[in-house]
């Protein structure tokens, strides 16, 4: 997909200098009929950040309307609902091409605080990490909401198994608050489209050699009506989704890395 030449204008935010370079920060929000909530989220966010992409997945709502509206961000829109995972592969992609450092990446139905974004920029700016990872499990606030039990249960469980499957040592898998070091996003090939995209991610980044952190960010449920659509409602199948995709990247890996090497890194046992 090309993705187009950037909707606005927008200040540059520099991270901080290093040597002879400034680093340069985007915020991506991947967004799908999100009219509740966008306007609100980009006022936030300019508050930390000028440099915004939106990647609207092919949103049906006034959404698109709202976003044509506002002249300090780059949009990238998809004709069609392509899906979570597309829309930050986009995003990446945009951020890569238009000589972008650091993408965070953050949701657009206010689970995720604008506010934590120095708290990124305080890990960036320590120059040790490729992936920084926001965690709603890590330290828990007293105010945090109290997720659906079945979010909580998949979570938890997918988060053990790519720890001892993948030699990781997270605690939230799904979180979608993250900072990406973009030459190091260059090392990891990535192509799952859905919701599945962070049990492609995870090996991915593993295998890469990344280096990687999480931080302490809120757990909110805004609204507990939000849904995945389709069979991915239904937990059951949900899960074995997530699993059959863990499933075949550890079998790529076990194919393309050499026998120790998986020896070593790869648990079989999934």
């Amino acid at each position: 997909m090309k993705i187009p030449a950037l909707t606005g204008s927008s200040g540059t935010s520099i991270i901080r200098r290093q040597g002879s370079f400034r680093l340069r920060l985007l915020v991506v929000i991947p967004v799908h009929n999100e009219e509740k909530y966008v306007a609100r989220v980009l006022e936030r966010v300019r508050r930390f950040n000028p440099d915004i992409l939106v990647v609207d997945d092919g949103s049906t709502d006034a959404t698109p309307s709202i976003l044509a509206s506002c002249k300090d961000i780059h949009i990238v829109r998809h004709p069609r609902n392509m899906g979570y995972g597309r829309s930050l592969i986009d995003g990446f992609r945009y951020a890569d091409e238009h000589g972008y450092d650091w993408v965070i990446t953050m949701d657009c139905d206010e689970q995720h605080e604008p506010e934590r974004i120095p708290d990124f920029v305080r890990e960036i700016e320590t120059d040790r990490w490729d992936l920084v990872s926001g965690s709603r499990y890590l330290a828990p606030h007293a105010d945090d909401d109290m997720p659906p039990d079945d979010r909580r249960t998949i979570n938890a469980t997918i988060t053990d198994i790519i720890n001892s499957v993948f030699g990781l040592n997270i605690t939230d898998a799904f979180c979608g608050f993250k900072a990406h070091r973009i030459a190091a996003m260059r090392r990891v090939p990535l192509d799952e489209p859905g919701y599945a995209f962070p049990m492609q991610l995870w090996p991915r980044v593993a295998v890469a050699g990344l280096r990687i952190t999480e931080i302490p960010v809120r757990l909110i449920y805004k609204d507990r009506s939000r849904h995945f659509g389709g069979r991915l409602d239904d937990p059951s199948y949900r899960m074995q989704h997530y699993l059959s995709v863990l499933c075949a990247e550890r079998d790529r890996l076990l194919v393309q890395m050499t026998p120790e090497w998986a020896a070593s890194n790869i648990d079989e046992g999934l």
